[in-house]
């Protein structure tokens, strides 16, 4: 993270930067993550390891809690000093999926509420993808009906798995039935590992966003792939950050060794034949941001094997608040049009902007 003085990075005619993975967290929601780290009420060693650092007392930590819950001009500042026109802001991880049903639920709705407001305050700096509790799956796909149809939001933000449950279980597939029909995506975006399996990354501080977030949440779309939901729901849009949690770079043995384990009925309905191969699906069906990846080399791969009309651009402010990052993508060796599109026209298309 960048320290509070930001040297500024001018305009650049012919696109617009449009951010689409930034983080944002009310102070109620801080707060009641503060009371959980002193009660320990709820058994999440990912959710203690990752808060218990940042709702610490360290420059970092202070530095990231003052901005994260900001909507005004801290941010606004920000955004100006690093050339950023317009950010996506979204529930900071795990956003309301820590607590019980009923209290999720009503997080979700009074924050939706709330970050409608601040879009509202910054329209043109702003838009916002809504909370839900996937606890109560209907309640998720009404809150996100509500949250787009009438608060203006444009899409949804699902940190990964909730209580260890992912979202390849059909009892959560009203929540992408309503996406699909609204046309809005899902972000899915990392957590730490569940308790199931988060010991061997705890043993050695990998757990967070150094690697455990990747594999957690790499698991989590492949999951929802070989579940078949994208043959239930063709038209369902979700965005992976990070260029992808790796999956980009696995296509070929994904497909390869898939179409074995289908072939072979291996795994019998835990592992249903799909209509397409598995790589299909993540060109047809997912947007790949590169947030805290803000390096040429994967970029571009990225670009080449996935599309240039799959990739955004991202910073993961104010987690990864570097501007070093912002210059290096200005500078992609991308033409006039993929630039556009990957700084703005994707964007605009796939949040409806």
């Amino acid at each position: 993270m960048v320290s509070s003085t930001v040297t500024g990075i001018g305009k650049v005619p012919g696109y617009r930067r449009i951010a689409t993975e930034e983080a944002w967290a009310p102070r109620e929601l801080i707060d009641l993550y503060r009371r959980e780290l002193a009660d320990k009420s709820i058994d999440d060693p990912g959710f203690h390891s990752l808060w218990g650092f940042f709702a610490g007392a360290s420059e970092r930590a202070n530095l990231l809690v003052d901005r994260i819950q900001d909507l005004g001009e801290k941010r606004l500042a920000d955004m100006d000093a690093t050339g950023i026109d317009m950010q996506i802001l979204s529930l900071t991880c795990p956003g309301v999926q820590l607590f019980d049903t009923a209290t999720a639920t009503a997080l979700a709705s009074r924050f939706n509420d709330e970050l409608a407001e601040g879009v509202l305050r910054n329209p043109t700096r702003f838009a916002g993808l809504a909370a839900i509790a996937p606890q109560d799956p209907q309640r998720a796909a009404q809150e996100l009906e509500r949250s787009v149809s009438k608060l203006g939001l444009k899409g949804a933000i699902i940190n990964s798995h909730t209580h260890g449950e992912y979202l390849d279980d059909p009892k959560f597939w009203d929540i992408f039935a309503a996406a699909e029909a609204l046309g809005v995506p899902i972000y899915l975006h990392p957590n730490t590992p569940s308790k199931a399996m988060i010991e061997p990354f705890l043993a050695r501080g990998l757990d967070g966003a150094v690697f455990g977030f990747s594999v957690e949440t790499s698991l989590h779309a492949l999951r929802i792939i070989v579940a078949g939901v994208f043959d239930r729901f063709p038209r369902l849009q979700i965005v992976l950050g990070h260029l992808g949690e790796s999956l980009p770079y696995w296509l070929s043995r994904l497909d390869y060794m898939h179409s074995i384990i289908t072939r072979t009925n291996r795994y019998g309905a835990a592992a249903p034949k799909l209509a397409k191969p598995l790589s299909a699906y993540l060109r047809e069906n997912f947007h790949y941001t590169t947030s805290g990846m803000g390096w040429t080399p994967p970029i571009m791969y990225v670009h080449q094997v996935m599309g240039a009309d799959r990739l955004l651009y991202a910073m993961d402010y104010p987690y990864q608040f570097v501007a070093e990052e912002v210059i290096e993508q200005d500078n992609l060796p991308l033409s006039a049009t993929d630039k556009h599109l990957f700084f703005q026209g994707n964007a605009e298309r796939l949040f409806s902007l």
